[in-house]
């Protein structure tokens, strides 16, 4: 498999701790949203199961409570105090409360064991809280307690957690360590692109460019061999390349110029035998679930082809890292 392309998939998986920061209330309409999420999820799975398609699922740590009661008892010990309470999960909790005693847009270990009793998916972690980890205020300690969580809870049920995603693609290096520390051997990191540097926020020109390089060649995606990607240092990086936009309503030929930037991006990284990690958040097809289904369906029966016609290989982030080790011996 040394000479072949790798088709890595991760996903955000969060539900409301995702967008707590943005979306404060739950209204009827974010309601329908993750309504929606939960619903797709399943499908998504089954489609996964059918193709043997390898994914690594990113969860927040929080989503393992099976209720308030559950969730209470998990809180860690050391919390991050952020300057911006608006960034925290606690501080949310603390002003808006949970939906109910079960609350589905909070809490979600039936999904948990779907994914977990599904063939070839890998759960991995997003933190415990949804863990900002450039925002001020915070440091490596609260950083520690909150893996160290989501480590625990993730065992609880069965898990050991290998792999990490930084929410909000917030890559804090001088937080590796505290990830090796905790037995996570890899982690996703961003694209190298000044419009994917790690950041606080997003402004105008980091948003118009990430956006418009989802549909246009603003700058071509730089291919990642296998063998270039650093097995000296622990977790390894495994460098993003494209994320999944949902599918619009409003942009039908933008739809169409999205599908084909990743289409073509995984046919020249299978043709090249490269690296290849697409990636996007679950609850990304909320609003229109049935069109978003039919995008992922294409995407992974081009893998279908691709894997057929040049031995393409669908691997999560913890399969990588395994190959990569033992590529090394």
């Amino acid at each position: 498999m040394q000479n072949c392309g790798v088709f890595n998939i991760s996903l955000d998986f969060e539900l409301h701790w995702g967008c707590f920061e943005s979306k404060r209330v739950l209204d009827q309409t974010t309601q329908e949203y993750f309504n929606n999420t939960r619903m797709v999820i399943p499908q998504m799975l089954s489609l996964f199961e059918e193709h043997a398609i390898h994914v690594t699922w990113a969860t927040v740590g929080m989503l393992f409570s099976k209720n308030i009661k559950d969730w209470e008892a998990h809180i860690p010990a050391v919390i991050p105090d952020f300057y911006n309470h608006k960034v925290s999960a606690y501080e949310w909790v603390k002003e808006h409360g949970f939906f109910s005693e079960k609350d589905p847009f909070h809490f979600a270990p039936d999904l948990i064991e779907r994914i977990k009793s599904t063939p070839h998916q890998e759960i991995g972690t997003h933190t415990y809280a949804h863990y900002f980890c450039l925002e001020d205020g915070q440091t490596l300690d609260h950083f520690r307690e909150d893996i160290r969580m989501a480590c625990e809870v993730s065992r609880d049920f069965g898990i050991e957690i290998k792999s990490l995603v930084f929410p909000r693609n917030q890559f804090n290096k001088e937080y590796l360590s505290v990830c090796n520390e905790l037995g996570i051997t890899a982690v996703r990191s961003n694209p190298k692109i000044w419009y994917w540097s790690p950041s606080t926020a997003s402004g105008f020109f980091r948003r118009l460019f990430r956006s418009g390089d989802a549909y246009l060649k603003i700058q071509p995606i730089k291919m990642v061999y296998l063998k270039d990607i650093d097995t000296k240092q622990f977790p390894l990086q495994l460098p993003a390349s494209r994320l999944y936009r949902p599918w619009s309503p409003k942009y039908a030929f933008a739809n169409k110029l999205k599908m084909n930037r990743i289409l073509n991006e995984m046919t020249r990284a299978a043709k090249k035998g490269v690296y290849y990690h697409l990636w996007w958040h679950p609850h990304n097809l909320g609003n229109h679930p049935l069109e978003c289904m039919e995008e992922l369906k294409r995407i992974i029966q081009h893998f279908i082809f691709l894997k057929k016609k040049y031995n393409f290989q669908s691997l999560t982030m913890a399969e990588t890292t395994n190959l990569l080790l033992h590529n090394k011996k």
